[in-house]
């Protein structure tokens, strides 16, 4: 297998992992260039091939490639700063404000100060067009084409740039939605258009305006930006495969991310908790919990035999309906801002210094304290060895920022801000974690935690003290691990059709029609991909619930079940389901199921890099040593002498007792009093809690297993 290159771009750093056969990955990060981050990738390359061997001409290194994943924050980023297309929205007459009304409820009850978040169609480019369908689908009023020709007109006299088109009950009968969408491509071809049916053809009218208006709202500028990435690409003389990541964690192409941008919402992080389950199962764990925390944001899930999906979320409070990983993401990075609130209370971020002008200590012009600021205080960084060395950190700066901001005005020495500073960063992190844990029915101590992002393995075993959680691995990649996950994630493709039957009385034969039409459907998506029948798979999932309640419940079923008319199974995997998620299920009330949607997942297998095991070392890890300094230890609450390790020379068995720090040139690993560390044969760091050697067991008695990912 040749060179696969995984990218992953950042708020502040551009992240890049590159894989060659069996020879050992190499991880580079650049500054991100918000302004087009093509520059940022392109750039990154350049440098990867100097890194790739002697003499290594850029243009052969990057036409050597055979394949890259590239993560992408483009349509987060327009959605987040509200610098979308200018949209407009073709719907039912009479529910043309369905996306300020919403459901009718107020996020905040009590905070009647609250105001609702501020629609991607404004009120006077939501057009009513006259036509009705009825839920089965049967037309009870005909479209009105002079309707739809009126809107398009007064649309292309405003600009508009996108155009979406929902109308009630399409799920059941597109007809009313195709013929909308021919007028508007035929009067304006250069708009972007998204036609619900197309997109979710599911019931639940505000989740699919929302969803539709905003795949509309970010599509022109995805499809600029992977234009100028494909161009650029070409440019320097890659004639390779280019995949995009997508939020569900598989993978697409780029024609596809371009068609349905709102696929890209979770591009970035997404390739995370596919990575840190791999990582889990090279200790024999079948789950883990996996952070990032980069230099904006810090992201965490959950995994349980493979990455959790949701069939709807929110970015920016803007509701999607498409399947994603289950992803909570909170403003708290590198360069995270401390601030004191007006009671005086010390807060971190969510504001960010970036990437420019970054945290104070960067010596770009930055004068407010960030989290990277209070890190190297704190003497968790080496101001000569950030970025390898290539990046010279000012300690002056850092406390001059936290003095002026954090510490006079709080009374307290420079020492104690940052110890603050980091405390309560932590602790923001550990309540993002509770979000995806605790509130999801999962306890945080029966998981790994995998610490990941340039700056997660400085705060996790603070965070791992918050939540009692006993065992950690920080993977040799942590820095560029969602770039490691999109190189091991396969094409994968969801679609939902809306089936609304009691269980009791369901059409089973229609039930499997329906299934194998959507199969075929991902069989057709994934041969146009090329990807050969024998690594094809699909997977069936029912959304259920009991009768008169309103939120459904994902339920896997086998196709075979479905052949067979098992109801049995499917109210069972309804039960076992609820009671996780809720605590209880209604199976000996007998209560009646319904199912509500048929979710089906077709995926097409990719080759995966082979991840080098090292041999078996029994070394004192003292020739990994590179001194000392004076580190902050939390459980002391005090400064003392540490030793600090070269990461990259310690090798497969080692152990390191805390406290202490591990150097790479990408990251640095903060083993605070409590825990101690043993490197796994992948040369990743598994950190654990004193006394607790027998979390570790597998990785001395693992000196030979395969891991599959």
């Amino acid at each position: 297998m040749g060179a696969r290159i995984g990218i992953d771009v950042g708020g502040t750093f551009t992240d890049f992992i590159l894989t060659r056969d069996d020879a050992p990955p190499i991880l580079h990060k650049v500054l991100s260039t918000p302004a087009d981050p093509s520059i940022a990738v392109v750039a990154g390359l350049a440098e990867l091939a100097s890194m790739a061997g002697p003499a290594r001409d850029a243009g052969a290194f990057v036409a050597s490639i055979e394949t890259i994943v590239h993560g992408t924050t483009v349509a987060t980023n327009a959605t987040l700063t509200g610098t979308g297309a200018k949209s407009a929205l073709l719907t039912t007459a009479g529910v043309r404000d369905a996306l300020e009304m919403r459901r009718g409820i107020r996020e905040e009850q009590y905070n009647n100060e609250y105001t609702n978040v501020r629609p991607l169609v404004p009120r006077y480019l939501r057009a009513g067009i006259r036509g009705r369908l009825d839920r089965s689908g049967r037309e009870i009023e005909p479209l009105s084409l002079a309707d739809v020709d009126e809107a398009i007109a007064r649309f292309r006299r405003e600009g508009v740039e996108a155009v979406s088109v929902c109308f009630m009950h399409s799920y059941a009968n597109p007809a009313h939605e195709a013929a909308a969408a021919e007028r508007v491509r035929a009067a304006m071809p250069e708009a972007f258009l998204t036609v619900s049916s197309t997109l979710l053809p599911s019931i639940r009218f505000y989740e699919r305006v929302s969803t539709t208006a905003l795949n509309s709202y970010v599509g022109p500028k995805l499809n600029r930006y992977v234009e100028r990435l494909v161009a650029r690409l070409a440019e320097a003389g890659f004639r390779g495969t280019l995949l995009i990541m997508q939020s569900n964690g598989g993978v697409m192409a780029p024609e596809v991310a371009r068609a349905s941008p709102a696929l890209t919402l979770l591009s970035g992080p997404a390739g995370g908790p596919g990575a840190g389950l791999f990582y889990a199962k090279a200790l024999g764990r079948d789950r883990a919990i996996t952070t990032d925390m980069g230099g904006t944001s810090f992201e965490a899930s959950v995994a349980v035999g493979a990455p959790l999906l949701v069939n709807d979320g929110e970015v920016a409070r803007h509701k999607i309906a498409l399947p994603m990983l289950d992803i909570h993401t909170i403003g708290a990075g590198g360069g995270s801002i401390g601030w004191l609130d007006p009671g005086g209370m010390l807060r971190m971020g969510p504001q960010s210094a970036g990437a420019d002008p970054g945290p104070a200590c960067y010596g770009k012009g930055g004068a407010l304290p960030a989290s990277t600021d209070a890190n190297l205080v704190l003497g968790y960084l080496d101001p000569d060895y950030f970025a390898g060395g290539r990046m010279r950190l000012s300690v002056e700066a850092a406390r001059e920022a936290i003095r002026t901001h954090i510490a006079e005005p709080m009374g307290m020495s420079v020492e104690d801000a940052a110890a603050g500073m980091f405390r309560v960063v932590c602790n923001n992190m550990a309540q993002g974690v509770r979000e995806v844990t605790i509130k999801r029915g999962w306890d945080p101590r029966e998981f790994p935690f995998v610490a990941a992002g340039g700056a997660g393995p400085i705060h996790s075993c603070q965070i791992c003290n918050e939540l009692e959680i006993p065992l950690q691995i920080v993977p040799r990649e942590s820095s560029v691990l969602c770039a490691m996950g999109m190189l091991l994630s396969d094409l994968q493709h969801d679609f939902v059709r809306t089936f609304v039957a009691d269980l009791a009385t369901l059409d089973w034969a229609r039930l499997a029609g329906l299934v194998d039409e959507m199969v075929a459907e991902g069989d057709r998506q994934l041969a146009a991909e090329r990807i050969p029948p024998a690594r094809r798979r699909f997977a069936v999932k029912l959304d259920c619930r009991y009768v008169k309640q309103y939120h459904e419940v994902g339920v896997d079923v086998p196709r075979e079940a479905i052949r067979a008319g098992d109801s049995a199974a499917v109210a069972q995997g309804l039960h076992r389901e609820h009671n996780r998620l809720y605590g209880y299920s209604l199976e000996h009330e007998n209560a009646p199921v319904e199912v509500i949607n048929v979710r089906v997942q077709a995926i097409g297998a990719v080759d995966k890099p082979r991840h080098p095991e090292e041999d078996w070392s029994d070394a004192d890890p003292a020739s990994a040593r590179k001194g000392s300094r004076d580190a902050y230890v939390p459980e002391e609450g005090a400064f003392r002498s540490v030793p600090v390790y070269d990461g990259h020379r310690l090798r497969f068995g080692q152990r390191i007792a805390g406290p202490a720090i591990i150097e790479e040139v990408t990251t640095s690993v903060v083993l605070t009093g409590g825990w101690d560390a043993i490197v796994d044969r992948y040369g990743s760091f598994v950190l654990h809690r004193k006394g607790r050697e027998d979390l570790v067991a597998a990785v001395s008695g693992a000196r030979s297993k395969e891991v599959t990912a």
